[in-house]
């Protein structure tokens, strides 16, 4: 048996729709009809180097149609929300069921598309960065998915948020006390700061930590290498660590995919978080949207809907 799927393809923009293998899940996955996902970055920018023919994505949103032979997980009929890596831009996906969550009443599909890569990794990058209230929160790379989650989260446990991003559209609105085009690497110093950059803007972050504070870096956006006066750490803020943040290994190492992913979803459902969706397409239409995610033409989260 076989299902429509958006396949890695040789020629730009490096993507079409065939027919692949209906997906066969583990005892400890659910099979779920997709019925939307979202762009990442990550899984677009390696479109190219891929095998053609593979299928990638990770966000995944729809309904079980197998619930998990070993029990595990939403029952058939259940509107979820998940995580793959990789599998999700297909009609059908395998979903791990300690990565899979079921959504509250008031989540669209769509909404729930844009949560799992972005909105786990701007909620676990807080959590390691530890209490924020009252504290002095960095975020890079903020007009991104994960760095407008970042924001709103921050402000929800009461911090006082400053944004690094070219393009501060919208971002006033989510109650960013902050915004700047650059980090300088002199200025007054935060207690935690979410990097979405790496290379000169890490360097720069790594000089503006506060002793004791965090830097929570998760991707690289420049191949430049990281620089920084080495005691700007040790010697004026001692204790202060860097910490690599990869969703995938640290969901591993959590176990709280599905409990993190529920979290998201009734925070969006409450009203409490907006998930920024600045374009939702038809899956027909992926060539487009993948085009204007990575031309950054896209502020916040790029959907597709499997119709």
């Amino acid at each position: 048996m076989v299902v429509r799927a958006l396949v890695a393809a040789a020629d730009p923009p490096h993507i079409k729709l065939a027919d692949v293998p209906d997906p066969t899940p583990a005892p400890g996955e659910a099979l779920v009809d997709v019925k939307a996902f979202s762009l990442n970055r990550g899984e677009t920018r390696r479109l190219a180097s891929l095998e053609p023919g593979s299928v990638t994505g990770w966000d995944v949103a729809g309904v079980v149609r197998e619930a998990a032979a070993d029990g595990s997980g939403p029952p058939a009929g259940a509107r979820v929300v998940g995580l793959v890596n990789p599998g999700a831009w297909a009609e059908r996906a395998a979903v791990r069921t300690d990565w899979l969550a079921e959504l509250p009443d008031g989540v669209s599909f769509e909404q729930a598309a844009a949560i799992p890569v972005a909105g786990l990794t701007a909620l676990r990058a807080l959590e390691i960065g530890g209490f924020v209230l009252g504290k002095r929160v960095l975020v890079t790379g903020a007009s991104g998915g994960v760095g407008r989650f970042a924001i709103q989260l921050a402000k929800l446990a009461g911090a006082h948020v400053t944004a690094i991003a070219r393009r501060a559209e919208g971002l006033a609105e989510l109650g960013v006390d902050e915004v700047q085009p650059e980090l300088e690497s002199e200025g007054p110093t935060f207690d935690v700061i979410v990097d979405a950059v790496g290379g000169p803007t890490l360097g720069a972050a790594l000089s503006r930590i506060a002793p004791l504070g965090r830097v929570i870096n998760f991707a690289a956006t420049t191949p430049e290498p990281v620089m920084f006066p080495t005691r700007e750490l040790f010697g004026r803020a001692p204790g202060a660590f860097l910490y690599g943040l990869y969703i995938f290994s640290e969901l591993d190492r959590t176990g709280s995919g599905s409990a993190d992913l529920r979290r998201l979803a009734d925070l969006i459902a409450a009203g409490h978080v907006d998930p920024q969706i600045d374009m939702t397409r038809s899956w027909t239409d992926a060539g487009e949207a993948i085009e204007a995610l990575l031309e950054r033409r896209v502020k916040g989260k790029a959907v597709l809907t499997v119709d």
